[in-house]
């Protein structure tokens, strides 16, 4: 009887672990499409311009830890992040440091409003 039991159950559960794994896809627009390419490339051209020499050591003076900036740089909103990015285009080769009171800017608004926990150190 046991076994009859058994039988039954695992044959009703091989029948429903086939219906159980069907996938959801949903059509995107293109606005959605382009917005998502277009943050990829701002935050790749921010990435960039951050992981240079100079820049980097003058995070490092002004307390920022290396490891997080990749996490925070991936937090911005998209209007932060093209603002960023904008600053970062504007400022003349060399002249970072606008641009680095920018992103302490963004990250002392960012840990202010719990978003992130940057300052734990200080």
């Amino acid at each position: 009887m046991a076994s009859k039991i058994l039988a039954f159950a695992l044959s009703v559960a091989l029948v429903f672990v086939g219906t159980t794994s069907m996938a959801n896809a949903t059509m995107i627009s293109t606005q959605q499409a382009v917005a998502v390419e277009s943050r990829a490339d701002l935050e790749t051209e921010v990435r960039a311009t951050l992981a240079r020499a100079d820049v980097a050591r003058m995070m490092v003076d002004m307390g920022v830890d290396l490891a997080d900036v990749d996490s925070r740089v991936a937090s911005l909103s998209d209007a932060e992040l093209a603002q960023l990015h904008s600053q970062m285009e504007q400022a003349p080769a060399g002249g970072v440091l606008g641009v680095l009171g920018l992103i302490l800017v963004i990250l002392i608004v960012l840990e202010l409003t719990g978003a992130i926990d940057i300052f734990k150190k200080v």
